[in-house]
């Protein structure tokens, strides 16, 4: 039973990558768990000195959920041309762990304009010796009005797209 963890590199209250990834168990399915992580915006800014240490506990939960998962779904918001600040934190308090190590990953986005964060995101997952998984990507032009997952999943080429990306995620988890 596949069990994949959901990442949204946006805070926003009513974020439609955040949405995207609510709609991802809504179309999932049997046997196919995806749960969200919420945990971004409590992450401490990431610091090596303290990663000496014990880990704080946002980091240590975050690494924990992220070692629970057989696979990631990572949907970011596109910001100056590259990801969120607050996802690049919580990606840099994963390096020093053995969690994202051949870990797969499917990068999904609410914009298909967006194109620098996600090249970006996917140079640092690879780097952090993570498999990203092209094949299970998702870009889809939600674009001008906010979305629900509801909405999202009831879509016929949202559900379309997002069936197919956790089919080819779960294909080999």
């Amino acid at each position: 039973m596949p069990r994949l963890l959901a990442i949204s590199g946006s805070l926003r209250a009513r974020s439609t990558n955040t949405e995207l990834l609510r709609a991802a168990p809504l179309v999932a399915g049997p046997g196919v768990t995806v749960w969200l992580y919420e945990g971004l915006a409590g992450l401490p800014h990431f610091n090596p000195d303290v990663e000496e240490h014990a880990l704080p506990e946002p980091a240590a939960e975050l690494r924990r959920a992220v070692g629970g998962a057989d696979a990631l779904i990572i949907s970011s918001p596109e910001y100056a041309h590259g990801m969120p600040g607050s996802l690049k934190n919580a990606l840099d308090w994963l390096v020093g762990g053995p969690e994202m190590v051949g870990r797969r990953v499917a990068l999904w986005h609410a914009s298909t304009w967006s194109t620098h964060a996600p090249a970006q995101l996917a140079e640092v997952l690879r780097t952090m010796s993570a498999e990203v998984v092209d094949d299970a990507t998702v870009a889809l032009n939600l674009r001008g009005r906010v979305w629900s997952a509801a909405e999202i999943a009831a879509n016929e080429d949202a559900h379309a797209a997002i069936s197919a990306a956790l089919r080819r995620l779960t294909a080999q988890s």
